[in-house]
């Protein structure tokens, strides 16, 4: 009988300690992805933060840079014209011999007036929602090639199609970081935009001969992160590939497929 109760005590207290090694398992465990799920909303509200932040800024930037463009335009630009107009006024009253110096002035305002007509339309948002992004480019291209900074060409690939205008947008501004950075940095005497429309993307390769740079030694520069951040907002794969005497490219691939798809949804 004696025997029996032993049994039956050894019995109770494995089962004891079973349910106590699995309670504390089933909280060890519970506690565990309870941690996980606080750390991973953590994490994501990080991310939100910082994606909205992101946001902000560039949000700011654009209507800087409208701001910009609008000084220019009603400004300096107005200023400018007056000044055309002036001279045209005077063009009779000057004497044969300053006819020379006159005219090369006012060759001077007209391509000031040019110039700065052309920067205003690049850094408006509005101008390149209604020219799209292919032509705000060649607007680009020609800017360069009239002040002869360097040689500039500008291919097309492929069925042409409209980019969106917002997407078209933030691609505009991560080509006019990079050809921001060729004019002041490269001394690149060749720039070639190639765009190539294929049906599930659109890929873009901006390519300079200038001197290049150590990619390993570079630090990255709040323009690099700017088109960093800009390119990641569209999912876009972004690529930047330099070396020492032997130029720059700038490779995007932005993902036509997935935003068609996505307007689409959008408008359902």
């Amino acid at each position: 009988m004696l025997e029996k109760e032993e049994i039956l005590l050894i019995v109770y207290f494995i089962l004891v300690i079973l349910f106590l090694a699995g309670f504390t398992i089933i909280f060890f465990i519970t506690y565990q992805r309870r941690k996980n799920k606080l750390l991973k909303e953590k994490y994501q509200a990080e991310q939100d933060f910082k994606e909205e932040l992101s946001n902000a800024r560039l949000e700011i930037q654009e209507t800087t840079l409208k701001n910009v463009s609008w000084e220019l335009h009603d400004n300096i630009g107005q200023l400018l014209a007056v000044a055309s107009m002036q001279l045209n006024l005077l063009n009779k009253k000057v004497i044969e011999d300053n006819q020379k110096g006159f005219q090369e002035a006012k060759r001077l305002v007209a391509d000031s007036l040019a110039e700065v007509r052309s920067l205003s339309r690049s850094l408006n948002n509005e101008v390149i929602d209604y020219v799209g992004l292919e032509n705000s480019v060649k607007n680009e291209i020609d800017r360069f090639n009239r002040l002869g900074v360097l040689e500039a060409h500008l291919v097309s690939e492929g069925e042409y199609y409209d980019v969106k205008p917002e997407d078209s947008i933030i691609l505009f501004r991560i080509l006019q970081e990079f050809f921001s950075n060729v004019i002041k940095y490269a001394g690149a005497s060749q720039l070639e935009v190639k765009f190539s429309y294929c049906p599930d993307f659109l890929e873009i390769l901006a390519v300079e001969d200038g001197k290049g740079f150590d990619m390993t030694q570079e630090k990255s520069g709040a323009g690099l992160l700017n088109m960093h951040a800009r390119a990641k907002m569209l999912n876009t794969n972004f690529s930047l590939n330099s070396s020492i005497g032997k130029g720059t490219s700038l490779s995007l691939r932005y993902p036509t497929k997935t935003n068609k798809h996505e307007q689409n949804d959008h408008n359902r």
